[in-house]
């Protein structure tokens, strides 16, 4: 996968139905353990709760996509909340949705709204963006030749992320996969 689309930031939404209050979370994740860490803390931050229903997708593959309806019917909590995930094309995203039940029986259909609500209102579109994979290396030159260094990193689009200047430098460069070649090609007497 060269490029996706995923989560700026975490982002809370809300819906009201007959008394249940649903109040969704949508995160950027890397991988299933921060996954498993974030459903924790949303245990211990909502005591109260009946559910804390939740759906991820990480990958491209089927393998990578799951969904929990802890305790609701099956089907009606995690499955529409993964949907939600999917139909905004949305990749290394957690959306989780604290229930507590009102007093009245929603029934299925009216949990799958509940649960899709919820979801797409913590999916707001402002924090959707195209996140591109990005690439780090790492290139040595004599101190002499910083400043020519220098000049490149600033033309280019890249990031020094972490630099060792003494006789001989170390900088570990970043950049976007896609600008892989122009990098290349400005460094081709560094690497």
């Amino acid at each position: 996968m060269t490029s996706y689309f995923t989560l700026k930031e975490s982002a809370e939404g809300l819906y009201k139905d007959k008394g249940s209050k649903f109040i969704a979370y949508s995160f950027p994740v890397k991988d299933v353990e921060e996954i498993k860490e974030i459903i924790a803390l949303l245990k211990i931050d909502h005591p109260k709760a009946r559910h804390v229903c939740y759906a991820y997708r990480l990958g491209n593959t089927p393998e990578e996509a799951r969904s929990n309806d802890d305790g609701e019917p099956s089907g009606s909590a995690g499955k529409p909340i993964l949907n939600t995930i999917i139909s905004n094309n949305l990749y290394y995203t957690l959306v989780a949705v604290v229930r507590y039940f009102g007093g009245t029986l929603l029934g299925v259909p009216g949990l799958i709204h509940a649960y899709k609500e919820a979801s797409l209102d913590a999916l707001k579109e402002e924090n959707i963006y195209l996140k591109e994979p990005e690439k780090v290396i790492q290139i040595a030159f004599d101190y002499f030749q910083l400043n020519d260094v220098m000049k490149i990193c600033k033309k280019q689009p890249i990031k020094i992320i972490q630099q060792e200047i003494n006789n001989t430098c170390l900088f570990d460069l970043g950049f976007k996969l896609s600008d892989e070649d122009i990098v290349f090609s400005a460094f081709k007497d560094y690497i």
